[in-house]
Formats: structure tokens, sequence, C-alpha cells
């Protein structure tokens, strides 16, 4: 039995499927994947209801319930003969691969050992080279909305499947949806993913899909065609098709646009459906937050004792959300730095700095993310902490990321006044020599660093405990 179970456990790897796709997910990441595709199961409309089903699937047996994993399996089956019976056999091959492992780990070999069958007598007919493993469009495209649905770390992968499947057919609408989906969502944590024309195309070649307008809406916007993305999301909003959906990214452009209100009212509707979304209620925030920052600005940062009433009201709803999104998904790095500095305008400094930590530790894969947890802890130490240390420390994180940016040019002005600084208070101080001539450096003032720098070394050279070093 152990050479066969050997065996078997070689052509289980051969296999593609959500098994052997490398999809890594920590236990208190389980329950929003499962919240977020029962609500794609729920309320978007798709013509991947079996590429879901199979991810519900894997997710159920990492859970450890694999009667329920396959249950879901045999749901994606009848699923996939209704919508590709074209295709039945071809488009369950991942199916049946889920099926065979989830067999093979509750020690089912007879039913796993069929199901391996199954795969390869399809790739036999389909005149695949492998036993079992097929290569096709429509695979890479199953296994692209697999990763895409698992999170950042997985889109780069992503992409370069849904690529792969449209390198054959470059005018497939399910490939291009996935594609220009995949392209969006990266382009927000790099600006070098082009997205815009992904999206055009897809609309184009899926006119009734309402998800993937607002999705063009957003980008129109970012690019300051405001206009035109508002016609979509209003042609959207007209359209009872995926309304859940549409709700939640038409409240994120009316936001950015300003109209914070029917943002809120328009995220309402979309709790009242998915009232655990983590997604919905870290939007809620944003838009409490942007209500904050319109009543400061209009009282000119200095509100009254009735505004500050308000303000303290809109803060703690702040707060509530961005918690709560965060009790849904602890790995919500976006979420956690926006608490940490809700809780330094609540005066709450011990949760700001707790969260700034524990955001640190994270290390999210997004790098504008930690970038911006690196600047405003820096800020967070040198005015609320008065550590000027820590703070340099953090600045010079965010500098040493090499990429342009607005908060790096915002560090290196707060590391050249606090090194202004020191250096008033004492003329010979070694870190703040050191300090303005690095930040010099960046500037491009060469001869002034070499200045700094070499004051610094003479300063080292003559002191019997120097224990510091430049930055």
């Amino acid at each position: 039995m152990s050479e066969n179970t050997d065996e078997m456990q070689d052509s289980l790897w051969q296999l593609r499927c959500h098994f052997t796709w490398g999809l890594l997910l920590e236990d208190n990441e389980m329950p929003d994947l499962e919240s977020r595709v029962l609500e794609q199961i729920e309320f978007l409309d798709t013509k991947n209801h079996g590429g879901i089903h199979n991810l519900l699937a894997y997710v159920k047996h990492l859970k450890g319930q694999d009667e329920e994993a396959l249950q879901t399996l045999r749901e994606a089956e009848d699923l996939i003969q209704r919508e590709h019976a074209d295709q039945a056999d071809m488009r369950s091959l991942v199916t049946w691969g889920n099926y065979a492992w989830v067999y093979h780990h509750m020690g089912r070999w007879a039913e796993a050992q069929a199901y391996l069958d199954k795969v390869e007598n399809t790739c036999k007919k389909l005149a695949s080279p492998s036993r079992y493993r097929l290569e096709s469009p429509e695979m890479d495209c199953e296994e692209g909305w697999a990763l895409l649905k698992c999170g950042g770390q997985y889109y780069k992968r992503a992409k370069a499947c849904f690529e792969k499947a449209l390198a054959v057919e470059p005018e497939n609408p399910e490939f291009s949806m996935g594609f220009a989906i995949t392209a969006h969502r990266l382009s927000y944590i790099n600006e070098d993913v082009i997205s815009l024309e992904p999206l055009r195309k897809a609309v184009r070649l899926n006119p009734e899909d309402t998800y993937i307008k607002v999705l063009l809406a957003l980008k129109l916007q970012d690019i300051g065609q405001e206009a035109e993305g508002e016609h979509y999301i209003e042609e959207a909003l007209s359209n009872m098709s995926s309304q859940t959906y549409v709700f939640r990214y038409a409240s994120k452009f009316y936001r950015k646009k300003g109209c914070v209100d029917r943002a809120i009212q328009l995220l309402a509707e979309a709790l009242q459906a998915v009232p655990h979304s983590a997604f919905l209620h870290h939007q809620m925030g944003l838009c409490y937050r942007a209500k904050l920052l319109q009543i400061k600005k209009a009282t000119d940062m200095q509100p009254s004792r009735q505004d500050r009433e308000h303000v303290d009201r809109i803060v703690r709803l702040v707060i509530f959300h961005f918690e709560f999104a965060l009790q849904q998904k602890p790995t919500f790095s976006c979420a956690l730095l926006q608490l940490a500095r809700m809780y330094v305008e609540a005066k709450d400094y011990r949760k700001a700095k707790d969260s700034y930590r524990k955001l640190l530790l994270m290390k999210p894969y997004e790098e504008q993310v930690l970038v911006d947890a690196h600047f405003y802890y820096g800020q967070f130490q040198e005015f609320h902490k008065n550590s000027e240390v820590g703070a340099i420390k953090h600045y010079l994180k965010v500098v040493k990321i090499e990429k342009a940016s607005f908060l790096r040019d915002k560090s290196m002005k707060s590391l050249e006044k606090l090194a202004l600084r020191k250096l008033q208070r004492n003329a010979f101080d070694l870190e703040g020599l050191s300090l303005m001539g690095f930040v010099c450096k960046l500037k491009g003032k060469v001869k002034e660093a070499l200045v700094y720098y070499e004051q610094a070394l003479h300063l080292a050279a003559g002191s019997k405990n120097t224990g510091g070093h430049g930055p």
C-alpha cells in the first residue's frame, strides 16, 4: 500500500488544481477569504460559478471540513455542466483534481484513484502529452482567478496566467476580464502597470458586465477623466446586476469626488447585504475620515466646541469601522495603518504605537503601505513621543526606499530639519553632521555632503568613545 500511495502522491502533484497552485494561506486569512468567496457566489453575476466553488471547496478542506469540501465540489461539477456544457470534461479537470486530493487526504484511496483516472482519460482524449496535466488557456484562466482571489501577494502570478491565456485567445471575454481586473489591482501597487486599455477592452468584450464598468470608471477618475467615469457609474447603478459589488466601487468613486454622503448611502445599502465585509467597513471608515477632513478644513483646523463634539463622534465612527475591518481580516495592512493614524487623532497614543509596531512586523507586501507606515510612525515619534532617535530611524527607512515619492521628499525635509536642530544645539554633534551629509548627498549637493562627512570623520577620529555611525 505504501508504494501505491507514493505513486499516487506523484500523480497528484502533476494535477493542475488548487492543491498544486501554491496557495499558501494563513489561518487568520481563512475567515475573510471564505466570506469573500461566499459574497461572490451570492452577489456577483459571473460565468465562473464553478471556479469559485472550487476555491470554496479548497478553503473548506484547509479548515478541516472535508465532507463539506466534497459537497461543494459536487456543486462545482453541476455548475460546470450547466455553464460550459460544450467543454464540460475539460472544464471539470480542476474539480476532479481537487476531488482526488481531498479523497487522498481522507485516506479514501479508491475514490482518489477514480478521479485520477477521470483526469487521465480526459487528457488522453484531448491529446495531452502528459497523463495528468493539460495545457490550455481555460486552465490558465482558472488558475488566474484562484490566485487573484487569494490576495495581493499572488497578483503578479495571476497576471501572468491571464496573459498566457490571452496569447492563445486575445479576444476571449473571460480572459480579458481577468487580465483587466488583475492589472487594475496591480496598478495601485505598482504604478508601472497599465490598466486603462485592458479595462476598456474588457468593457467592450463584456458590455453587460457592470462590475468591470465601475472599475473602468475608477481608473478614468484617477487620470482626470471623471465625467466619462461617472457616465459608467450611472450606467452600472441603473442596472440590477451585481448591485452589491457596484455599490462598493461606486461609493469609492463618489468619496473621491467629494460626494461623501452619497458614498456613505451606497455603502450602507451594501452593508445590509454583507454586514461583515472587511472591505465595506474599511471604505465606510475612509468616508467618515473624509467627513472629518471636510469639517477641519471648513473650520480652518480649529473646530469650535460644538464642532469638536461632532469631530469626536466621527473619530469614534472611523475607529469603529477600521477596527471591525481588522477583526474580519487581521492582515488588512491598509486598514491597520489608517487605524494607527486615527488613534493618534483620538490621542490614544498607546494603541497608536501598538498598531504601528504590529503593522511593521506584518511586513506588508505593498511598498507604498511600508513607506506610509514608516513616515507616519516617524511623525508620531517626533511630535507625540518627542523622540528624535525614533523619528530619524523611520524617516531614514523611507528615504532608503529609492523610489521617488511625495513622502520620501517630506522625510528628507524632516531629516534635514532634525539634523539642523541637533547642530543648533551642538555644532559638533556627530549624528547631526552625518545626517546633514547624508541629506546633502541625496539632494545631489556633493560638495556640501563632503564637508559634513569630513567634519564627522574628523570628530569621530578624535573621539575615544565614538559608538555612532552615519546613516
